[in-house]
């Protein structure tokens, strides 16, 4: 049978998007498939063996929790095995009038002169027309984010006729973000990101009212901002806000367009409907911090936000009008290297503690609920006149975390092996000359350190994270010095290489 490989898990198989397996269950192919990419192991199973609770096996179509032999279900040559990890996505009219009708159909606002003739494409469709456009004018949307899918999410409402967004984002526009973030452009790097976004919101639509919320979005304040919108439009990039969306969006009955992406996948659906599952139906728990790499360690294919974010957009505009049958119980999933498109059936959790049990009443830590640790306030590193080494950062998970100034003293000395567990592709973009081991093949490729498991190893990727789980890899493996490089490349540029590329 065939079991598909998402881009997040694919650098664990060798950059294979398909692995074939002989087996007689869904148990035994997964099992074939992890002794065959012994890797894959940590990122589908628990240390009891069970699946992980942030990952969903759907065996054809059917996701297998749904089975009645669940993972011992029986397969067929014929059959699809797909994985869908979490990535930090009938007709429902009635569901979408219940959902936001109400608060946009008491007084529907008039249309004047000038908006008839910038809407009349939208007003000689049946589905819209006049009471649809006033619809969409009374419409209040926040945009959680206004960086890759928030950029197209609230330039295609904003030109559809949405009369409020809200923008919530707290950073500045950087140069690396126009790769994806077409909101934003080069005349407004350095500014905030919700100014830079109505700017040009207000240049292509003066009659939208723009709201920003210059501000993290936290358990202290995402109620009090939920409550003036119909919509919540998620185009967050990190697990806690994705989980804290979920959870404000269930308590306050507004539904949550999700979209998310990674590398040449994305994710679309809607969550938190009165009838239709949350994303903690999909996803009870988040990944470990570090298992699922951010963009911003992955990559990202700059149109794909742009696809996944005009889909979001579809739907907040089908919600508001209540026609079609928007993604309600459903995940589709976006392939942009196969361009092709496949639709999950998503089932309500009725044990959720989110939209199930109810046992959520209100916002909790999420930090703390994604095992985000709290950040430590650390002293500036000194280094001495005698190029000494830098003081070092404290453990993490019982790896002894480096400086670069270490990292550089201990080069220059030719004391300890530096190893570089990013993909060889980067090496272009910049490198220290190190030997290269991608975390992905690290388990397979662990014999090319035999005769080092005693000596002083220093692992550096791009930023840290990476080359964290490489060392926990050695650590378990029976490494007994390994020592991870905080900041990796990225901090190497600041603080002792100024002409190396950051990327």
């Amino acid at each position: 049978m065939t079991i598909l490989i998402p881009t997040p898990l694919r650098a664990f198989t060798g950059q294979k998007s398909t692995v074939e397996v002989e087996a007689a269950n869904v148990k035994e192919a997964l099992e074939k498939l992890t002794e065959a990419h012994p890797a894959l192991q940590q990122h589908l199973f628990g240390a009891e063996g069970k699946l992980r609770s942030f990952v969903n096996v759907y065996l054809n179509d059917d996701d297998i929790r749904d089975l009645p032999s669940k993972d011992e279900s029986p397969v067929k040559a014929d059959d699809e095995l797909s994985i869908i990890p979490s990535i930090a996505g009938g007709n429902f009219p009635a569901i979408a009038e219940a959902a936001v009708a109400e608060p946009i159909t008491a007084e529907l606002p008039k249309l004047t002169n000038e908006e008839i003739a910038r809407y009349s494409r939208h007003l000689i469709l049946p589905e819209v027309g006049m009471d649809g456009q006033r619809k969409l004018k009374a419409a209040k949307v926040l945009c959680v984010g206004t960086g890759g899918l928030g950029a197209p999410l609230a330039l295609y409402l904003t030109a559809a006729g949405v009369g409020t967004i809200g923008l919530v984002d707290f950073d500045v526009v950087d140069e690396s973000n126009l790769q994806r973030q077409v909101i934003h452009s080069q005349s407004t790097v350095g500014m905030l990101k919700v100014d830079s976004a109505e700017q040009m919101l207000k240049g292509l639509n003066k009659n939208v009212n723009i709201v920003k919320h210059n501000t993290m979005l936290t358990s202290a304040n995402a109620l009090e901002i939920f409550k003036d919108y119909d919509v919540i439009a998620d185009g967050t990039d990190n697990f806690q806000t994705r989980y804290l969306v979920n959870d404000a969006c269930v308590l306050t009955g507004k539904p949550n367009a999700y979209g998310s992406i990674f590398r040449f996948e994305g994710q679309a659906s809607v969550f938190a409907t009165e009838e239709g599952p949350c994303y903690r139906c999909l996803y009870p728990e988040p990944p470990p911090p570090g298992l699922v790499p951010s963009c911003a360690e992955g990559g990202v294919l700059g149109i794909l936000p742009g696809l996944v974010g005009v889909i979001q957009a579809t739907e907040v505009i089908k919600l508001i009008l209540g026609i079609g049958e928007p993604l309600v119980g459903r995940l589709l999933l976006v392939d942009s290297l196969q361009m092709s498109f496949r639709t999950l059936k998503l089932r309500k959790n009725p044990d959720c503690p989110a939209c199930g049990t109810h046992e959520i009443k209100e916002l909790i830590d999420y930090d703390q609920f994604c095992g985000i640790e709290k950040p430590t306030e650390v002293g500036p590193l000194e280094v001495s006149s005698h190029a000494a080494i830098a003081a070092d950062l404290l453990e993490k998970d019982g790896i002894p975390q480096i400086s670069v100034e270490t990292l550089q003293q201990k080069r220059n000395e030719g004391k300890a092996f530096i190893l570089d567990v990013r993909d060889p592709h980067e090496a272009q973009i910049a490198t220290l000359g190190a030997p290269m081991i991608p975390v992905g093949d690290l388990e397979a490729r662990i014999g090319e350190l035999k005769g080092r498991e005693h000596d002083e190893i220093l692992i550096h990727c791009r930023s840290g994270a990476r080359s964290q789980k490489a060392a926990l890899i050695l650590k378990a493996r029976g490494f007994t010095n390994v020592h991870n490089v905080a900041g990796g490349i990225l901090a190497w540029a600041d603080k002792i290489d100024p002409s190396m590329p950051k990327y």
